[in-house]
């Protein structure tokens, strides 16, 4: 198996700085939004983006290439970070806190309804269950494949597209309603 990141990940081991650097700079983007759409909270995220690469760091030198990639063995490990966060919460935060309020600009109520959009999503996605909420991150965020993303959650594909369905017909129940009250439509309460 070849792994892109296996020369950074060996030079880590022997100490390279300036690859540690690049890692975190090919990565950071990938497993900080991972967090923030399992967390719903930047701030976590950013904390649990720093663990994995603390992690990473303290375990370059015991990986052994060919096994996995060592970004699918990241992805896990922040999972299981964001997973050990989420059992910890006792309370569900409302999504509509800190809304902001439109700009009269013009075009600015196009911006704040598609922001308003993002939120609802947001939110609907944090509202499923662990294992859906990281197959839909993994496939549809991550843009990952189908078998990497089973791989990272350790499980079947046959599984995987089987938390992706609950998911996604999780997702369109909820935001069903929320997509008519975001555009404004009245109707009989049919969905299209």
């Amino acid at each position: 198996m070849n792994d892109p990141d296996g020369d950074l990940i060996a030079a880590i081991a022997a100490g390279d700085a300036r690859a540690a650097d690049a890692f975190v700079r090919r990565h950071v983007h990938r497993v900080t939004a991972l967090a923030q759409r399992m967390l719903h909270d930047p701030h976590e995220a950013e904390d649990v983006a720093q663990e994995v690469f603390l992690k990473a760091w303290r375990e370059a030198r015991r990986w052994r290439p060919g096994q996995a990639k060592f970004q699918t063995w990241m992805h896990r490990v922040t999972l299981n970070l964001c997973y050990d966060r989420l059992r910890k919460r006792r309370e569900v935060s409302d999504p509509d806190a800190g809304a902001e309020t439109a700009d009269p600009a013009p075009g600015a109520s196009e911006m704040w309804l598609a922001q308003q959009r993002a939120r609802r999503v947001q939110a609907a996605l944090a509202t499923l269950p662990e294992r859906q909420r990281a197959a839909i991150a993994l496939c549809h965020f991550e843009e990952m494949s189908q078998a990497e993303a089973a791989s990272v959650l350790e499980v079947s594909v046959d599984a995987l597209e089987s938390l992706l369905a609950r998911g996604r017909r999780a997702l369109h129940a909820k935001l069903a309603d929320v997509a008519r009250d975001l555009m404004g439509e009245v109707g009989d309460g049919r969905t299209a």
